[in-house]
């Protein structure tokens, strides 16, 4: 029980305690006079009962003397200088928080303490209170009332139980016969009536402090401009200097690398060098570094300790996020050196496309050339990819924008549109078809840009099974040739050839083979079926016989 006594006196202490530094805070000029009289009422009040308190605790620690010194046996002794000891700790208590309550200030701060030895965590901190006080103190006022609240919930919550055990304890003594019990009930009576008035007391302090906070608050709105306009009438010429040094310093690297792109001719051209790339990596590194620690020097020099801890706490957190992340800034520097997976003239694949490595800065440029596409990729987006170099002859895509593909599905037609996303064709008659990149590489389009091949198969009779493979070959062609020229498509023919095919069933095969310039390729089907009824007109002119299929039925059909 009296272990309990001597937790609650600490509490006490540390609520008187942070009641006083809630007095230090409070503003000089209260807003009402009558809150103000009834404020010091209060404290008046809460005097007296913490002077009776007082009185009593010294009455015990007399008696506890007395009692020492009337000792008989050393069990005896220890038991009465501990409590003698908790006695005295709890008079020295309460006689602290009645030179708070009266001053209304924190006088342990008037007191010196002992130098502790040199810790380096412990000068870290130190070097981060500023910051961390100003923060505390933005929010110390509502801190200060939920403690308080806090606190008067405590009380409240154990004052009704040990009412409770005082009253069976008076029972007790009123209806007790024996002597000897009756003194020892009347002994733990004592122990607990002061438990009583010691509660009692610090619930009183604790109401009187919240009234106290409540009654110098302000509003919200009120406390945040109030606490912006005296840091920024504080701080603001140091805030304004430490913003004119950050932009000294950008405007100095842009002379800088200005000149260097000026004097240098590396620095200008398209590919450049490990060493023109290195300096560049090195500038920029030196710039930025220059951008954080300059505003600290400036909080340094006019001695500003709250911007400067929390620059240097910015910075510790700043240093703390790149230990994790420096592996992955190592390969973005490694790229941008052009020395990583990554380099500048190779090619890599991205997107289901081929892209060449243009230019690797910053932000990388990445291109195209058959399909002229072209897209900027940061380089933390490249740290993520390969390359590898290439030879002039490999495939960069399989069409360029104009030219007439035909997909593996049938479609036929001009390509109008070219996209890392998607691709547009428009047939003959202008019917438009999207496809997705992926899927119209999926469908292998082939290309009659450059050129085409035709190649159409004809039959005729086995009666012209002699001249089939001779004199009707060397005719057909002519004959083809001279159509083709007559209708103006000469020009655009590349070859001609016309040869035996194979005996079918029913017909002898020829095969007209037409290549064609990528001219004409928009007129693919027109010059298929031409080529068909130039067939169909030379047997017709040199009357050679076109055949049917014949389907011959074996065995006889049963009468009814």
């Amino acid at each position: 029980m009296t272990c309990s006594l001597v937790g609650r006196n600490h509490l006490s202490a540390l609520v008187l305690l942070l009641w006083s530094l809630t007095l230090f805070s409070v503003p000089a000029v209260v807003a009402a006079n009558e809150k103000s009289d009834q404020i010091v009422a209060e404290t008046l009040t809460t005097l007296s009962g913490i002077i009776s308190l007082r009185a009593g605790l010294q009455s015990d620690v007399r008696e506890i003397r007395t009692r020492l010194a009337q000792a008989q046996s050393d069990a005896e002794r220890a038991v009465l200088v501990k409590e003698l000891e908790k006695a005295e700790a709890d008079l020295q208590t309460v006689s602290r928080n009645f030179e708070s309550v009266a001053t209304g200030v924190d006088a342990s701060k008037l007191r010196t303490e002992a130098a502790e030895a040199f810790d380096f965590q412990k000068e870290i901190f130190a070097l981060l209170r500023p910051a961390i006080d100003e923060m505390k103190e933005m929010t110390a006022h509502v801190r200060q009332k939920a403690e308080q609240k806090e606190k008067i919930a405590y009380y409240e919550e154990r004052l009704p139980i040990i009412r409770q055990a005082i009253g069976n304890l008076e029972k007790l003594a009123q209806q007790g016969d024996d002597p000897a019990m009756n003194e020892a009930v009347a002994a733990v009576l004592a122990n607990w009536t002061r438990q009583l008035a010691f509660m009692s007391s610090e619930l009183q302090a604790a109401e009187l402090q919240l009234s106290k906070l409540v009654a110098s608050e302000t509003s919200i709105a009120e406390a945040s401009q109030s606490y912006l306009k005296s840091f920024f009438q504080k701080r603001g010429l140091y805030i304004i200097e430490a913003l004119l040094v950050i932009l000294a310093v950008v405007l100095l690297s842009r002379l800088s690398f200005s000149m260097l792109q000026r004097y240098f001719p590396g620095f200008r051209s398209r590919h450049r060098s490990f060493r023109v790339r290195l300096v560049e990596l090195l500038h920029r590194t030196v710039t930025f570094v220059l951008i954080v620690i300059g505003p600290m020097i400036v909080f340094y020099l006019v001695e500003d300790w709250v911007l400067f801890s929390l620059g240097l706490l910015l910075l510790i957190g700043a240093v703390l996020t790149l230990r994790h992340t420096l592996p992955k800034y190592w390969h973005q520097m490694q790229i941008f050196l052009n020395i990583g997976a990554v380099r500048e003239g190779e090619r890599l694949y991205l997107d289901g496309i081929p892209w060449l490595v243009e230019e690797i800065n910053f932000f990388c440029t990445l291109s195209n050339p058959v399909a002229e596409l072209s897209q900027r990729l940061h380089i933390q987006e490249m740290a993520k990819l390969k390359s590898r170099p290439c030879r002039s002859d490999e495939p960069w895509f399989p069409c360029r924008k104009g030219d007439w593909v035909i997909l593996n599905d049938g479609v036929r037609g001009k390509v109008t549109g070219i996209s890392p996303e998607l691709v547009q064709l428009v047939e003959r008659g202008g019917a438009k078809l999207t496809y997705l990149t992926g899927d119209f590489l999926a469908n292998s389009p082939r290309n009659l840009a450059v050129s085409f091949r035709l190649k159409e198969i004809f039959g005729i009779s086995y009666a012209l099974q002699k001249e089939a493979t001779t004199s009707v070959v060397t005719t057909l062609h002519d004959y083809v040739l001279s159509r083709l020229q007559a209708e103006g498509y000469g020009e655009q023919l590349v070859n001609l050839r016309v040869e035996f095919n194979r005996a079918a069933e029913s017909s002898l095969e020829l095969a007209v083979i037409a290549d064609f310039k990528g001219e004409v390729g928009d007129l693919y089907n027109r010059l298929r079926r031409a080529l068909q009824r130039y067939c169909t007109d030379a047997c017709s002119e040199n009357g050679w016989e076109i055949p049917f299929p014949q389907l011959t039925l074996h065995g006889s059909l049963e009468r009814p």
